[in-house]
């Protein structure tokens, strides 16, 4: 039996790209999913697909930036589905401008409460339910949680945070049978970059990435998918990016090269 048939699986941001990649990976074992997310008819449409491909689907629309909305979402879960067995906490927005070019300092708060607090709140609702079943958390993080990257400054601290919390997390729980594991995504083609907070806090509405040299969103699910069936505790899903890793332990000024390269290359 497939590792994930009849178990529930919360995730939020399932509305567009990695977030609805992975629901559709996930749908051939025959979960059952809560699909979380502001648009509720992107939401429907998502059901209607996982549910041909094998899959049960519960749509909860959700914002993740309102703490009241993450416990609601956890309730209903419960309520209708009875325990929860995975939490994908994917929810996420990102911004492009230098700090000294940004006009609307409210983007930092912004990227705050919809990376790290939405997740930190699901999260904290949902843990109960995760120790009964010795469930899954799974922290949709970033490379950009892992080292400083131009034009990112308010999503890197995010994302940082994240990795901090699910570290942390992690050790709380050892010997509960609660598994975290954190990933974190090099550059994906993803409506993130079109949604991309620009240095007004308007949204960008064009993706500044070179699209054809980046991993499609199918592609991070499938290897998200073989993490979460092994609780791994880290995906790195690039080699770019797990190269990076080593050589900050020793120089980190070439990291920060190759990250200011990679903002330059736009991919």
């Amino acid at each position: 039996m497939p590792e994930f048939t009849d178990r529930v699986i919360i995730v939020t941001g399932a509305s567009e790209g990695i977030g609805r990649a992975l629901c559709v990976a996930l749908a051939p074992q025959g979960p059952r999913l809560v699909l979380a997310a502001r648009n509720r008819e992107r939401l429907g449409s998502l059901k209607a697909e996982v549910e041909s491909l094998g899959a049960r689907a519960l749509v909860v629309p959700t914002d993740v930036t309102i703490e009241a909305e993450c416990r609601s979402l956890v309730e209903k879960t419960v309520a209708d589905r009875g325990a929860i067995d995975a939490l994908v906490a994917n929810a996420g927005g990102t911004m492009w401008a230098r700090l000294d070019e940004v006009t609307d300092t409210g983007i930092f708060e912004r990227l705050m409460r919809l990376n790290y607090l939405g997740a930190a709140w699901c999260t904290y609702y949902a843990l109960p339910h995760l120790k009964k079943s010795k469930g899954r958390i799974v922290a949709i993080s970033s490379a950009a949680g892992l080292t400083g990257v131009p034009t990112r400054t308010g999503y890197a601290a995010s994302k940082h945070a994240m990795m901090g919390f699910f570290d942390s997390l992690r050790i709380e729980l050892f010997g509960t049978g609660v598994t975290v594991t954190i990933v974190a995504p090099y550059f994906v083609v993803s409506e993130i970059h079109r949604r991309a907070l620009g240095p007004d806090g308007k949204p960008l509405g064009t993706s500044p990435m070179v699209e054809s040299k980046v991993m499609t969103t199918a592609a991070c699910a499938q290897k998200i998918v073989r993490a979460m069936e092994r609780r791994d505790r880290l995906l790195v899903t690039s080699k770019r990016a797990r190269l990076g890793m080593f050589i900050k332990l020793f120089s980190p000024e070439t990291v920060d090269k190759m990250a200011k390269k990679a903002i330059e290359k736009r991919h």
